[in-house]
Order: structure tokens, then sequence, then C-alpha cells
């Protein structure tokens, strides 16, 4: 157990095609890759958006100790889905993180000092998870 947990408790209910949060902060139709006609987000999308989400936190956290350009932090992250022979579903999830501002170096150092904050690995083998320096500094 961490030794210390954030405040905040999050809880979010999908149920016939819509999912929200208990806050109603997000509601919104939820569609299926194994339903084409369904419109909203994809299960795929919704993933991206909760990576990218935790990454940037641990993201603007890591530039802060390294910079003064944690405003300036980015993170950008796309995840797909697919299954195994198996039927089991697996992910690949590649973030990556920009901020104007910063040497290639010291964007390096943010980047693995954020990937170190963050709470998801790929130890269990189903899920590839990486984390790199955006290409040319911004998306």
């Amino acid at each position: 157990m961490p030794s210390s947990w954030l405040n905040e408790v999050a809880a979010a209910t999908a149920e016939g095609g819509h999912i929200h949060t208990d806050d109603e902060v997000l509601s919104t139709a939820l569609a299926s890759p194994l339903a084409p006609h369904c419109t909203g987000l994809t299960p795929s999308q919704l993933l991206a958006a909760a990576f990218a989400s935790c990454l940037h936190h641990a993201a603007v956290e890591a530039a802060g100790e390294i910079t003064d350009e944690a405003h300036t932090v980015q993170v950008r992250a796309e995840a797909k889905l697919g299954r195994d022979d198996d039927g089991r579903y697996r992910s690949d999830v590649h973030a990556s993180i920009s901020s104007v501002g910063l040497s290639r170096e010291q964007l390096t150092e943010l980047v693995e000092y954020a990937d170190r904050l963050w709470p998801f690995s790929s130890e269990d083998g189903r899920h590839r998870l990486t984390v790199s320096p955006a290409d040319n500094g911004r998306h």
C-alpha cells in the first residue's frame, strides 16, 4: 500500500452504451468497436485520454523539479486494443511528452522522471506501455 493517497476517489459507471462519472463532469455515449453503428467514445479513446491525463499530472510534477517550464508540458497518448489468439484483450499505449523551452537533455530527464512517477507498468506482458520525448518539442 502507498504511504499516502491523494484525497480524491474517482468513480465512473458504464451501462447501456453510456458512461458517466459520479459527479457527472464526464457523461458521454460509448461506442463499441464490435458495433460500428454506435457513436460515442471508444474504449481506445477513453484509454488514451486516461493515460494522457495521468501522465500529464506526473510530467508537470517532474517538470517542476527540473525547470520553471511546467506550464508548457504537453502529453499525447495513443492507445489501441487488440485480441490475442486466446481471446484476451491486450493494449498498446504509447505516450510522448513535450515541453517548449527545454533542451533535449532536459526533456529526456523529464520523461524519465515522469515515467517513474506514474502508476502504470507493463510487467504482466499483456500491455505494452511506452513513454518517450516528442520528436520536435511539440506534438
